[in-house]
């Protein structure tokens, strides 16, 4: 419960800071409701009773002050709903950079790959919204708490026995919880497979997916796994509802059996002259708003705990992201220049929830100034050893070291901010095509002659020509741009790539995958020259990953790996003369490929 306190303390401050005024004049409705409460019924009783009594002055009085706190209640109503609003949005202003920035700010990738990681984050991403709205509904509970209080209060002036609906109008508030718990936990238990079917809804919807999709006739397919997939997950989240609908039905029944027998105790007063005619009307008038005011306190204590999934995944991250940071400990500057180069020594990995080494006690030495080729079939490791480079994960066993200096010891930010990198699994960054090259060097990303050159480099120039725009024109069909080919986006991507001039660490893995032969011999000669260029200038280090083994003859050192095993180690003459070799035999067979 000390968590939600302080969450909630920090977004009324949120609140205030962005909206002082709205605040204030939140929380005096919520006060001046709660007073027309009593306000109500006290001045039905002094009409009656001044009626009673025939003092009319007295009467009226009482009649105008039941009018105006009618009118107070209805009109502050709407406007504490729409403060609702306002408040929430206010608050979701800042909350939600927040927690884009603690995803982002996490330095490896390995969180966006773990499946208990997207549940949680599943419940920040849909109900984020939640968040900022669970204080207001606290705010109106409370609210309702009060005036349930004073309404009990007031009944209590005409019976002490009366108070005994308080804890009768608690009970189903307690059932209330049993049953939202049962729902939270369906939800959590069901957010992977729900996951799911959001995903093949998305792909059966899609225009990228659609044509694959309609060429091999399996819309059908996908729909129906989507629909097992929801009726999975729809049904345990309803046999949830069901639970809880019983749990409140069960607190209701005994809350009405109260109201009953309470109602026949005022009868009984006012029968035997224990009871003025107000105090009769009171009660009944009290009495029959009771039921309204309790169901209002408990669903605005349902709609509280309503938001504990979101909270629940908030905290969650909070703390994932906590522990992560205090992972962190390299303080160490990125060298401006390597001289002796990169090891990896009896370096190690698994990747979170498998049981099989991606990489198993890999060991090499690569000087400074290499050019380093990785070859090797599908899922023999070469994309997850170049990510360990680039620290998005962690070796789980082992040391990579730079310069002598571990890896780890390095500042992440300081050591990414001298490497250059071209992904196989690129970003399509939906922006103007200036802005998606420039983001490859962020202190120059409005540097319009150094973006052209990128271009150029990246063989992107004719591309940028041929849009309406130029390199202002948007991208990206979803933001009224203009749609690319994949070959065109991975352009796009190595420009990016090639934006900083002087990286220590320039990785290509799979640069050319979607693009034709010429145009991959093109860019792989002005990039190799640029690598050796980079040698001269910084000793970088420059790692090529390739399908194609044409591409990393030219390498001055070549690795095999085979299962995550670093098998061959040498130039493409060593390996090539090796009677039997791991390499030579793939080069033959890609060789006998292309030449048939």
């Amino acid at each position: 419960m000390r968590r939600y306190l302080a969450l909630w303390a920090e977004l009324l401050r949120i609140a205030w800071r962005r909206a002082p005024a709205a605040t204030a004049t939140m929380i005096g409705a919520c006060a001046l409701t709660i007073a027309a409460t009593a306000g109500i019924a006290l001045s039905l009783r002094a009409v009656i009773d001044a009626s009673a009594h025939g003092t009319l002055g007295t009467a009226v009085a009482a009649a105008c002050a039941v009018a105006l706190c009618y009118g107070v209640t209805l009109t502050f109503q709407q406007v504490i709903w729409d403060l609702v609003h306002l408040l929430s949005d206010k608050t979701d202003f800042e909350l939600r950079p927040q927690i884009q920035g603690w995803i982002a700010g996490i330095e490896g990738l390995e969180h966006l790959e773990r499946t208990d990681f997207l549940d949680r984050l599943e419940g920040v991403r849909n109900n984020g919204w939640q968040i900022p709205v669970s204080l207001w509904q606290l705010l109106l509970a409370v609210r309702s708490g009060l005036q349930l209080g004073v309404t009990l209060l007031l009944l209590g002036t005409v019976s002490p026995w009366l108070l005994f609906l308080l804890p009768l109008a608690a009970l189903p508030l307690w059932f209330d919880h049993r049953g939202k718990q049962a729902v939270v936990n369906a939800e959590t238990a069901t957010a992977e497979v729900f996951r799911l079917q959001r995903h093949l809804f998305q792909l059966g919807t899609r225009a990228d997916s659609g044509k694959d999709i309609r060429v091999a006739g399996a819309g059908e397919e996908i729909a129906r796994r989507q629909a097992a997939a929801w009726d999975e997950a729809a049904h345990l989240r309803y046999r949830a509802r069901v639970r809880a609908a019983g749990w409140k039905f069960g607190g209701w029944s005994v809350f009405a059996c109260g109201s009953v027998a309470a109602l026949a105790l005022v009868a009984h007063q006012a029968a035997h002259g224990r009871g003025t005619a107000g105090d009769v009307v009171m009660a009944v008038t009290v009495a029959s708003g009771l039921r309204q005011t309790v169901q209002q306190a408990v669903g605005r204590t349902a709609s509280t705990l309503a938001t504990r999934t979101a909270i629940e995944s908030y905290f969650w991250l909070r703390e994932y992201v906590a522990a992560e940071t205090a992972r962190t400990v390299g303080t160490a500057p990125a060298p401006a220049r390597l001289d002796q180069g990169i090891a990896f020594e009896h370096v190690s990995y698994r990747y979170p929830g498998t049981d099989r080494l991606a990489l198993d006690d890999v060991s090499v030495r690569i000087p400074a100034g290499t050019v380093v080729a990785i070859v090797g079939e599908y899922g023999s490791g070469k994309t997850t050893l170049v990510k360990l480079l680039a620290k998005f994960y962690r070796p789980t066993e082992g040391r990579i070291r730079v310069d002598g200096t571990d890896l780890a010891d390095l500042d992440t930010a300081d050591w990414r901010s001298r490497a250059s990198a071209a992904f196989q699994d690129f970003g399509r960054l939906e922006t103007t095509f200036a802005e998606g090259v420039g983001l490859g060097d962020l202190p120059h990303l409005t540097d319009r002659e150094r973006i052209s050159r990128a271009a150029r480099d990246a063989d992107a120039t004719t591309l940028m020509e041929r849009l309406p725009q130029g390199m202002d024109t948007q991208l990206g069909r979803e933001l009224g741009g203009v749609d690319l080919s994949e070959g065109q986006w991975q352009r796009v991507a190595l420009a990016r790539a090639v934006m900083r001039r002087d990286p220590v660490l320039f990785i290509l893995d799979e640069p050319t995958a979607s693009l034709d032969a010429p145009s991959e011999h093109a860019i792989f000669e002005r990039q190799m020259e640029r690598a050796r260029q980079l040698a001269k200038h910084t000793g970088a280090v420059t790692v090529i990953v390739s399908h194609r083994f044409s591409t990393v003859t030219g390498a001055d050192l070549i690795l095999v790996l085979d299962r995550g095993r670093l098998v061959e180690c040498g130039t493409h003459a060593e390996l090539s003369a090796l009677d039997g070799g791991r390499y030579a035999d793939l080069y033959g067979i890609q060789a006998a490929a292309y030449s048939t």
